[in-house]
């Protein structure tokens, strides 16, 4: 029987929006409570206001850790894709957000921390321990990551180019990476918009990949970003052929 300790949490000592920004924050009971109760009011808002089309749910895993990755159009996105875990599911999914667009003022931090568990990441020079952490957190923690590659949204509609640092969390892991790709986001509730159009939206859903066989430094990680991209462009040309004329006739 192993010994019992009591250790204290990881966030410890932190305080307001340091907390919220902080990689290592850990979710209370009232938090989890909040939460539970905005995704179960979340969900059938969704389905009424944009009436998701789901495709490929199966390539969904049953148990963590995983990473779903997207292209990136709107602030949509990442709560969409949330929409498609388990509820009791709330306090190990975390959306990656922008520190500077989703952390720099402490109501907008609270927020993006306390109900939808987002972890913040600067876009831009992300420290290696940040990196690190995160891996440490995917790997070891079993948590479920939505990444955005772009690190941006796309304010034309059009996929950008991948990132390495998705390529950074995973190489050498064992850790599925999902492709997924959304449609409908951009016109329901683009960049500059304060609030969503009753628009219906795609939700396309590829078969996990698995990088253990990448190498954990520069070219594997622009590796993984290349494949991935081209992961999700394949689900994003597959949509655009099943709103064809007789595309249900021509498709596998």
């Amino acid at each position: 029987m192993n010994d019992w300790s009591l250790e204290p949490a990881r966030d410890h000592g932190l305080r307001g929006i340091e907390r919220h920004r902080s990689l290592v924050r850990e979710n209370g009971l009232a938090t989890s409570c909040m939460r539970f109760i905005l995704w179960c009011c979340l969900r059938p808002a969704l389905s009424i206001w944009h009436r998701p089309r789901i495709t490929g749910r199966e390539y969904l895993p049953s148990s963590r850790p995983f990473i779903l990755v997207s292209n990136h159009t709107s602030h949509l996105d990442g709560i969409l894709l949330a929409s498609l875990l388990p509820t009791s599911w709330r306090d190990h999914v975390f959306p990656v957000a922008a520190s500077d667009t989703f952390f720099e003022k402490r109501p907008a931090a609270a927020f993006a921390a306390r109900f939808l568990n987002a972890l913040a990441i600067r876009r831009r020079g992300a420290h290696n321990h940040d990196l690190e952490e995160m891996r440490r957190r995917l790997t070891q923690e079993k948590e479920v990551f939505i990444i955005f590659p772009e690190g941006t949204r796309s304010r034309t509609g059009e996929i950008l180019a991948f990132r390495s640092g998705i390529g950074r969390l995973v190489a050498q892991t064992n850790v599925p990476v999902i492709p997924c790709h959304l449609d409908g986001c951009f016109r329901a509730w683009p960049p500059g918009k304060h609030f969503s159009k009753p628009l219906s939206v795609g939700i396309s859903i590829g078969p996990p990949m698995i990088f253990d066989d990448c190498s954990d430094d520069r070219a594997g990680w622009d590796s993984i970003a290349k494949r991935l991209q081209a992961a999700v462009e394949n689900l994003a040309g597959r949509q655009q052929a099943s709103t064809l004329p007789g595309a249900a006739d021509q498709l596998p």
